[in-house]
């Protein structure tokens, strides 16, 4: 099997980003593969439903502004340079996707929680990332108590 050569890594900014992170900088080492990291922003009305009548704007800039500062700090600690971090606004799954397929990743790293049953059913970005994505895809456990 063939290394990689260009890994894209989609975290959510949370507590669990870390593990999903130091797998994917390992992978990029022993592969000597260009590492990106990615961040979707998804709009509150795309999250909360567009039939909320309220003005979202002043919201979505803060967590626009802080999830790039958050990026900026995961990038700046996995030594990755500007123009291989992004953030993107939109539905995490397509945006992941788009990206992947802009800069060529053959592989995409993401963390799961690995639901079963009911939750499983309804999906997770996780899911629609794997099932969506035109290269490989490496789901990292997370979340789960040792």
């Amino acid at each position: 099997m063939a290394n990689y050569k260009r890994i894209l890594t989609a975290i959510d900014l949370s507590d669990e980003a870390d593990a999903v992170l130091t797998r994917a900088i390992a992978m990029a080492a022993s592969d000597n593969a260009e590492l990106h990291l990615v961040h979707v922003v998804e709009p509150l009305n795309l999250a909360y439903g567009g039939d909320i009548p309220m003005d979202f704007s002043s919201v979505q800039e803060q967590l626009q502004t802080q999830a790039e500062e958050a990026l900026q700090q995961y990038a700046a600690r996995a030594n990755i340079p500007a123009e291989h971090y992004h953030l993107l606004s939109g539905r995490p799954d397509s945006q992941v996707h788009e990206l992947s397929e802009s800069i060529a990743a053959d592989l995409i790293i993401v963390g799961s929680h690995g639901r079963k049953g009911l939750a499983l059913l309804l999906g997770s970005t996780a899911n629609a990332v794997l099932h969506g994505a035109s290269c490989d895809v490496l789901a990292v456990r997370v979340g789960q108590e040792e």
